[in-house]
């Protein structure tokens, strides 16, 4: 099993009772909180090395940098082999900003994306748009529902029901 399958089983799957889930949910969340502090106070810097070599950098086991790993790729300007990386496999942290905010919006993640560390990174006008641009990719609209006796969308000035409406 690769070393994001046995996360995957760990974090979400059957091999963990729901009580023990919670307790590695909860460790895991402080030490992804750790390692974006870290990574966000120089997002220009690229991070870099072996799955190993960046979970000793930061405090972590690989089967945590790993599920970080796993969380994070999206957010990178170019993603990483998580389905088929080992311990000795080289990855990069390449961080698009935005696509980090906007993916932590996304995941409901406020410890992260409230992280002081982005007031250096994004303009507070720029991560409102981000939240409110994320917010509503979510929204569903329903279009507005034109009516028999209402005036024809095409504007011919005719009623619906008489004009593009005749074979609806």
């Amino acid at each position: 099993m690769t070393l994001l399958e046995n996360w995957r089983v760990k974090a979400y799957g059957d091999g963990t009772n729901e009580q023990q889930k919670e307790v590695l949910w909860k460790e895991y969340f402080i030490v992804e909180k750790g390692i974006y502090e870290k990574l966000l106070t120089d997002v220009s810097r690229v991070e870099q090395g072996s799955v190993k070599a960046l979970a000793e950098k930061y405090s972590t086991d690989v089967q945590t940098m790993t599920g970080f790993l796993d969380g994070i790729n999206d957010s990178l300007k170019e993603a990483n082999p998580i389905e088929t990386m080992e311990e000795d496999t080289e990855v990069r942290l390449a961080i698009d900003p935005e696509k980090l905010y906007y993916n932590m919006v996304e995941a409901k993640a406020s410890w992260l994306y409230g992280l002081p560390q982005w007031d250096a990174i994004l303009t507070e006008e720029r991560r409102k748009e981000l939240y409110k641009e994320q917010k509503a990719s979510g929204t569903i609209r329903k279009p507005h529902k034109i009516g028999r006796n209402d005036p024809c969308p095409c504007g011919s000035g005719k009623k619906y029901k008489h004009c593009c409406g005749k074979n609806a």
